[in-house]
C-alpha cells in the first residue's frame, strides 16, 4: 500500500529534531511510530494530548495544565500539533537547558499570546500547576505556597513588580534564574519515588 513513506520519519526533521532535543534517532524513530500509530493523520488535538499528558500525572487533574502546554507549543496557532511540536513539547518539559526551558514557561504563563505576562495570567497557570500536585503532596507544601493564589504570590515577588505591571519574557528569565526557588513554583516536577 505504499505506505513505508509516511511511516517513515523525514531526514530533515531527524537532524532538527537530534539537535534541538537531546533524543537520539533511535528514540525519535520510536517516538515516531508511536505518534503514527496514535495519531495516524499526523496530528494531536488538545483532546488527544491531555490525554497523552495525563499518563505522566495519573494522581492528579492535569487537563487545564495540558491545555495550557498545548497552546505554548503550538506555534503555528493551527489548534493542532504535529510530530515536531509534539517532540519538542515532550523534550522541554521533560528535559532541556534551563534558558530554554524558561522560554517555554514564558510562553505558557503568557496565555493571551501578546508578549507579556500579567500577574492574573500568572495565577491563572499557577492554578494549573495546582491541579497537578497530587493531594498528598499539596499538604507538604510550605504555608506561602500551600494555595495557587500564594504560589501567584510569591512567585510575582521574584519580579518585583507592582500587581498592575507586566513582565518581558528577558526580565522573567533573570527573575527565575537569580531566584533558585522561584524555579520549583513555576514547573511541576513530580516528587521521585
Amino acid at each position: 500500500m505504499g505506505n513505508t513513506t509516511s511511516s517513515a520519519i523525514s531526514k530533515e526533521i531527524l537532524e532538527d529534531l537530534k539537535l534541538s532535543t537531546k533524543f537520539t534517532q533511535t528514540e525519535l524513530c520510536q517516538w515516531y511510530e508511536n505518534f503514527q500509530k496514535q495519531c495516524p493523520t499526523g496530528r494531536i488535538s488538545p483532546e488527544e494530548f491531555e490525554e497523552i499528558y495525563a499518563r505522566f500525572f495519573p494522581e492528579s487533574d492535569a487537563k487545564s495544565y495540558a491545555r495550557h502546554v498545548f497552546r505554548s507549543f503550538d506555534t503555528n496557532d493551527d489548534g493542532t500539533l504535529d510530530f515536531k511540536e509534539y517532540i519538542i513539547a515532550l523534550h522541554m518539559t521533560s528535559t532541556g537547558k534551563t534558558t530554554r526551558k524558561l522560554e517555554w514557561a514564558f510562553s505558557l504563563f503568557d496565555v493571551d499570546k501578546n508578549g507579556y505576562i500579567n500577574k492574573t495570567e500568572v495565577t491563572e497557570i499557577c492554578q494549573a500547576i495546582f491541579k497537578l500536585i497530587p493531594k498528598e503532596e499539596q499538604i507538604k507544601l510550605p504555608e506561602d505556597e500551600n494555595t495557587p493564589e500564594k504560589r501567584a504570590n510569591k512567585l510575582w515577588s521574584y519580579f518585583e513588580k507592582k500587581d498592575s505591571e507586566r513582565l518581558a519574557e528577558g526580565e522573567f528569565i533573570k527573575g527565575v534564574i537569580e531566584n533558585e526557588n522561584a524555579m520549583h513554583l513555576i514547573l511541576y516536577e513530580p516528587l521521585k519515588q
